[in-house]
């Protein structure tokens, strides 16, 4: 039984089922490889001497050798024994596939670890892997591209693969995986949804329903701020309506000329239908409602002691309808005073002088001789 070895490399990959699954360049064609005399039971030397074997390719891509390879138990460790089907259940940890083929010096193989123990130890501890297998030793001296060797390896026939701390082989013999891989994931941003795999329908969709959740909300909320918008622009109208309106107040509430002399001829009227009501009436920091109620109630007394502003001014106009304003004591307010009005008089004084100086001669008495 000898054993050759097979590195584990950082390509190996987990399924989603969680297996272990490499491909395994297992076995070199056309090498040399060093064994102790007593590994190969040769008992005519010392067991501790170096035997070196040579491995020719027509041997080891023998179709028979490579068809021995297929479904192969994987083991933790080397048993003591060949694995059977008797004791298949006590060492098989996963199996080595059936798509054996030759990958230029090398031959390749699939493997699957399925037992969940033994996939942690070859992650830890036992990271190599070593070929057990049977081969008929010709002893043969001869040379293999300049080194020599004194056996030839015959008739590979193999029997497992065990993961283990340290095996034989060289570095060339290691865990790959070049199969098809997976197309790259495309992953994108949807919304605030970051990395969402495009072939994760489960995930796409979840992140599209939240996007449109968003769009919805800011959908409600463009919809209440164009509400309030409209709200804002109707307060804003009315304002300005308002705003219109006062300057239109404050126009017509401007004192003109033409407005003052309206305004005192009103309280004239007023003060002088109250006197001929009753002389005695005071109209001096009066209102004119003030003033027409004192005229009532001396013209009607008690009658009209609970009588509203507007039953007042009713009876005020009833009882002056006929009378004519006194006079005595109104003092008519005089026409406004135009600017400039005393150029006018001074201008007209002037003439009125230099007609005099004219015409003075005319006047003058005569003298005696």
């Amino acid at each position: 039984m000898f054993y050759d070895r097979a590195q584990i490399a950082g390509s190996a990959r987990i399924t989603k089922d969680g297996y272990f699954v490499a491909d395994a360049l297992v076995a070199r064609a056309n090498n040399i490889q060093d064994y102790l005399a007593g590994e190969l039971g040769l008992a005519d030397r010392d067991p501790r001497d170096v035997v070196r074997v040579f491995r020719p390719a027509d041997e080891v891509f023998h179709k028979d050798a490579l068809a021995s390879l297929a479904h192969r138990p994987v083991t933790l460790d080397h048993p003591s024994v060949p694995v059977q089907a008797s004791n298949w259940k006590s060492f098989a940890v996963g199996d080595v596939g059936d798509e054996i083929m030759r990958d230029g010096e090398f031959v390749r193989v699939p493997i699957k670890i399925m037992d969940s123990g033994a996939i942690d130890s070859i992650k830890s501890d036992r990271r190599e892997f070593s070929l057990g297998y049977t081969a008929e030793m010709v002893a043969q001296a001869g040379v293999h591209d300049g080194q020599s060797y004194d056996f030839v390896a015959k008739n590979f026939r193999y029997n497992h693969l065990a993961a283990v701390s340290r095996a034989r082989g060289g570095q060339e013999l290691r865990i790959v995986d070049e199969r098809p891989q997976e197309k790259p994931k495309m992953k994108i941003t949807i919304g605030d949804a970051k990395d969402v795999d495009l072939s994760d329908g489960a995930a796409v969709a979840l992140a599209v329903g939240a996007l449109n959740t968003s769009l919805a909300d800011a959908q409600t909320k463009v919809g209440a701020l164009t509400a309030d918008l409209s709200t804002a622009q109707t307060a804003l109208q009315t304002k300005d309506g308002e705003i219109t309106a006062l300057k239109q107040q404050l126009e017509d509430a401007k004192v003109t000329p033409e407005k003052l002399q309206q305004m005192a001829d009103a309280r004239a009227d007023v003060i002088g239908k109250a006197k001929a009501l009753d002389p005695k009436v005071v109209t001096d920091g009066k209102t004119d409602a003030e003033i027409r109620k004192a005229a009532v109630l001396a013209k009607l007394g008690d009658k009209a002691a609970n009588m509203t502003d507007a039953a007042i001014e009713g009876a005020f106009a009833a009882l002056t309808a006929d009378a004519k304003p006194a006079q005595q004591g109104v003092t008519p307010i005089p026409a406004p005073v135009v600017a400039n009005d005393h150029q006018a008089a001074f201008e007209d004084a002037h003439n009125k002088r230099l007609a005099r100086y004219a015409t003075a001669y005319k006047n003058t008495p005569a003298v005696a001789s």
